[in-house]
């Protein structure tokens, strides 16, 4: 990264200062989010697994009882033993249960569900299987992921996500597919339009349920479940199990097999810690000064608001920084073109809002900062699980005042 000469280091915790054991203060009514979450859950020391952490799988997936073309193209994609959410789900969707899968962050969901779909598909391709997430970035992710699967497999999907080309969509939509990948807004936009028709869908999955919860879309999702086949297979992913959550298994699934392999609020992989700035010392200076260091080599750092995204990005670019930022208001072809560039190392830095915090499965990230603090709690465990993903650590550092 550019590097500035006898450049100060900022103040890090390293959780050897002095800790208040307090909350934020509160600001009245218009007080900042992330005020009410006491700073000693910003700081955590990091570890690997030790050998007896290390999870031993149950079978590798060439003794799955799947497509033997399926288990070809899982041996192309470099997966040889399952994740434990794996592990655990996969039997139980090809055995045609209901699955609720409660699993942190980067824990391989998407194979879990997109495994077994696929092998239902090519045993019978009259079954359709719908995947509904909350946000653009999951489903092309998730459809680059069932590309990967599916190659010379001959099967089809179509995304339909919010901010592309409705047009091309409707085209898509008209040739031979087997999966939908969509967000709710846009699925229902769709319907709206009678172009696509749900009934013949026996497979739902919804991922992120959570978060779809969080950004307003329930009433959405229960449409489209009451839309889809009376007879289907449903599974619900999510990082959180709420109330509404539980009316909504109780509604929509039928005996449904709980998988839960969370192992904490947060992972042990990400170091945390937080970085106190001085009254009157500039934010954008201390942030300066933390990217100078050679060990910041890949960043994600967020921010509260779409405007403090980009006026971010545009100020660390002027200060020599290879930076990029996203949020909801950005095009999608500027979205999915920053998310490229960050993910092949074409950038360093990349400033976003929680658009990015969940689902987005980016490689090698170094850090996350926490350049605004998050809303609630569980945006943290999000933002951060962006990093220490797989075998690696990761840090996370967080800005109070």
């Amino acid at each position: 990264m550019y590097r500035k000469n006898n450049a100060q280091r900022p103040r890090v915790n390293n959780g050897r200062g002095r800790s208040t054991g307090r909350s934020f203060p509160r600001r009245g009514r218009g007080r900042a989010a992330g005020d009410s979450i006491d700073i000693n859950r910003f700081i955590n020391k990091a570890h690997l697994p030790s050998a007896a952490e290390v999870f031993v799988p149950r079978y590798s997936f060439s003794e799955l009882k799947i497509h033997d073309a399926l288990k070809r193209a899982i041996e192309r994609r470099g997966y040889i033993t399952p994740t434990p959410i794996q592990d655990q789900a996969v039997p139980e969707v090809l055995a045609g249960r209901d699955v609720i899968g409660l699993a942190n962050t980067g824990t391989g969901k998407t194979a879990a569900f997109l495994i077994p779909l696929i092998h239902k598909i090519l045993v019978d391709p009259r079954e359709k299987a719908l995947i509904v997430v909350p946000t653009r970035e999951l489903a092309i992710q998730i459809q680059e992921e069932f590309l990967a699967l599916a190659r010379r497999l001959n099967l089809f999907s179509v995304v339909v996500v919010g901010g592309a080309n409705i047009g091309r969509q409707i085209s898509e939509l008209r040739l031979r597919h087997n999966v939908v990948v969509g967000t709710p807004g846009r699925l229902k936009d769709l319907i709206d339009r009678k172009v696509l028709d749900l009934s013949g869908f026996n497979n739902v999955v919804l991922d992120e349920a959570d978060r779809m919860l969080d950004m307003g879309f329930l009433p959405d999702v229960k449409l489209l479940l009451s839309l889809v086949a009376e007879k289907r297979q449903t599974l619900l992913f999510s990082a959180t199990f709420s109330a509404e959550i539980e009316s909504l298994v109780r509604r929509f699934l039928k005996d449904p097999q709980k998988i839960s392999i969370k192992t904490g609020e947060t992972s042990t992989q990400v170091e945390q810690d937080i970085v106190r700035v001085s009254i009157g010392k500039d934010k954008v200076e201390v942030l300066h000064d933390l990217l100078i260091q050679t060990e910041f080599e890949k960043v994600l750092v967020f921010t509260r608001t779409k405007h403090g995204a980009d006026r971010l990005s545009k100020n660390l670019h002027q200060r020599g920084f290879k930076s990029e930022s996203i949020h909801g208001d950005k095009p999608h072809a500027k979205r999915q073109r920053a998310l490229k560039m960050f993910k092949e190392n074409v950038i360093e830095i990349l400033v976003a809002t929680d658009v990015a915090a969940r689902g987005l499965d980016i490689p090698n990230v170094s850090h996350v900062i926490n350049f605004d603090l998050p809303n609630t709690y569980e945006d943290y465990i999000h933002r951060i699980g962006r990093t220490g993903r797989a075998d690696q650590l990761g840090k996370a550092l967080t800005f109070v005042n």
